[in-house]
C-alpha cells in the first residue's frame, strides 16, 4: 500500500504518523500524481494544531500534510484538459503532499519545466507564488525602500530576490543568526527583537516605503508605524492585524500562470529557491520539526522516491 504521512486528530507532533493510504481517484478537473518532492510550510503544522484556512471547511482525519508538490501525473479526471499520464507538473495538492499519490486541481497545475527538479518545483506553489503575489501587489520601484519581516525564511527568500530583480532595495529582518544568509540575498540586515523600530530607522535613515510582512504579532506593530502610508503594507504573517493597522493580505492570485512565471523566473536565474534540507518520506515528521521550530534557512523538502 502506497504510503502518507497524516495527523489523526489536532495536537501536536504525537498525533502525526506514517500511514498506509489508498491511491486516490481523480474525480473532474483533478490530475492523479506521483509525488516526487513535497514542500513543507507552516501552515502544515498549524493545520495539524486546528488552524482553519478561512473560508475552508475542517478536513475529515486522518489528514495527509503538505500544500505544495511536484510529481508525475498517473490519471487524469474526467473534464481535464491539457494534461496527460507522464507529465511532469507541480501545484497545490488537495490532498495533501506528503503521500506517494496525491490529487492535484488541474486548473492551478503547472508543467514543470523540464530544467527545473522536482525538488525546486515543489517550493513554489506555496512560498516563492506568495512572494510573487505580494511583491506584485506593492509593485516596488527602482529606487524605494522595502521592508521585509521573516527575509530568511521560504517565503522572505524569494520575496527579497524579487524585491532586489525591481531594483528596489530591500531591508531584511530575521534573528541574528541568519545576518549573512540576508545579506547573501542583497538585502541590508536588522535584527528582530526589542527596540526594532530603532534598528530599522538607522538601517533606512531616509524611510521605508513599504512593508511586506511574513510575521505579524509584535513584529508587525513595531514596524508598522514607520510607513507614512500605511496602505502600503501587506501580510501573508498577520493578515487580520495588518488590516487592522491600515494595510492588507497578500491577495495570492492562486493560478497556473503564476505558476508559470515564477518558474521561468527560476530557469532564467532571477529566483534562487534555496532548498537547504531535504527529508525522506519516512521521515516527514523531522522535516516537519525543522520548520516548526522557527529557525529554517530557505526551503525544507520532503523527497519521495520513485
Amino acid at each position: 500500500m502506497p504510503k502518507a504521512y497524516v495527523f489523526t486528530r489536532n495536537g501536536g507532533p504525537e498525533v502525526e504518523a506514517l500511514a498506509e493510504q489508498e491511491v486516490p481517484v481523480p474525480g473532474p478537473g483533478e490530475l492523479l500524481v506521483a509525488v516526487r518532492a513535497a514542500g513543507v510550510n507552516p501552515v502544515d503544522w498549524k493545520l495539524r494544531t486546528g488552524y482553519t484556512r478561512p473560508g475552508s471547511e475542517p478536513q475529515p482525519f486522518p489528514t495527509v500534510f503538505g500544500s505544495e508538490a511536484a510529481g508525475v501525473v498517473e490519471g487524469v479526471g474526467p473534464d481535464v484538459e491539457g494534461f496527460a499520464v507522464g507529465d511532469e507538473v507541480f501545484g497545490n495538492p488537495l490532498t495533501g503532499g506528503y503521500a506517494e499519490y496525491a490529487l492535484l486541481p488541474a486548473a492551478v497545475t503547472a508543467h514543470k519545466p523540464t530544467a527545473l527538479s522536482f525538488t525546486d518545483a515543489a517550493v513554489l506553489p506555496v512560498a516563492a507564488a506568495t512572494a510573487y503575489d505580494g511583491v506584485r501587489q506593492l509593485a516596488p520601484t527602482p529606487g524605494s525602500t522595502l521592508l521585509v519581516t521573516g527575509a530568511g525564511g521560504g517565503v522572505g527568500t524569494a520575496a527579497v530576490q524579487l524585491a532586489r530583480h525591481a531594483g528596489a532595495r530591500v531591508v531584511g529582518v530575521t534573528s541574528a543568526d541568519k545576518k549573512d544568509f540576508v545579506e547573501s540575498l542583497g538585502a541590508v540586515h536588522v535584527e528582530s527583537g526589542d527596540a526594532l523600530a530603532d534598528r530599522v530607522r538607522a538601517a533606512a535613515p531616509d524611510g521605508i516605503d513599504a512593508i511586506f510582512d511574513l510575521v505579524g504579532g509584535d513584529t508587525l506593530r513595531a514596524v508598522a508605524p514607520l510607513l507614512a502610508d500605511p496602505a502600503t503594507l501587506v501580510s501573508a504573517g498577520g493578515k487580520p492585524l495588518a488590516v487592522e493597522l491600515g494595510g492588507a493580505a497578500v491577495a495570492r492570485a492562486r493560478t497556473a500562470a503564476v505558476l508559470d512565471e515564477v518558474a521561468n523566473l527560476v530557469v532564467t536565474g532571477v529566483l534562487r529557491t534555496y532548498v537547504t534540507g531535504t527529508f525522506p518520506l519516512d521521515e516527514a515528521g523531522a522535516a516537519l520539526r525543522a520548520v516548526e521550530g522557527g529557525h529554517t534557512r530557505g526551503k525544507i523538502v520532503i523527497e519521495v522516491a520513485a
